[in-house]
């Protein structure tokens, strides 16, 4: 009668104790997930912002005019830049109904006086940063911004 009850309570420890440890596996198998795609989506923000500089460089100082994919891309108007970011990001994981104007910087500044405006000059910087609020899939605390900035100075 003793090893009849005694079996008993094995058998109703050992299921709490296998919820118990089933669910935190299953925390650490979404938090991996969860982390994994957050450095997947901040790799595609970090690369937006490397594809934003280098149109800028390479469509900088002779494109003064244009319009379309190749248009200009000049100081006073830099919306085709944030159109190839948005354009890239878009081929990734990003949402970019996300990424407006307020999410995507893109500043020319002078080698010499970073307080003048330059233009698309031969010559001077252009700086893009793209910033992402990253929504995460689970429920866990992680609404953050991830942003990457890159620079490069104009040489066309």
């Amino acid at each position: 009668m003793k090893t009849r009850r005694r079996n008993s309570v094995r058998r109703g420890s050992s299921i709490i104790e296998f919820q118990l440890v089933a669910f935190l596996l299953m925390l650490v198998i979404f938090a991996s997930i969860e982390f994994d795609r957050m450095i997947l989506v901040y790799t595609t923000v970090a690369n937006s912002a490397k594809v934003g500089v280098r149109y800028a460089i390479v469509h900088g100082g002779h494109r003064s005019g244009g319009s379309g994919a190749d248009g200009a891309s000049g100081a006073a108007d830099p919306s085709q830049v944030r159109t190839v970011i948005k354009n890239f990001a878009s081929a990734g994981i990003l949402n970019t109904a996300l990424l407006d104007d307020a999410h995507v910087s893109v500043q020319y500044l002078d080698s010499s006086d970073p307080t003048t405006d330059p233009g698309n000059t031969i010559g001077s910087r252009v700086s893009v940063t793209v910033t992402y609020p990253y929504d995460p899939f689970v429920v866990l605390p992680l609404h953050v911004n991830l942003s990457s900035s890159a620079q490069g100075i104009i040489v066309y």
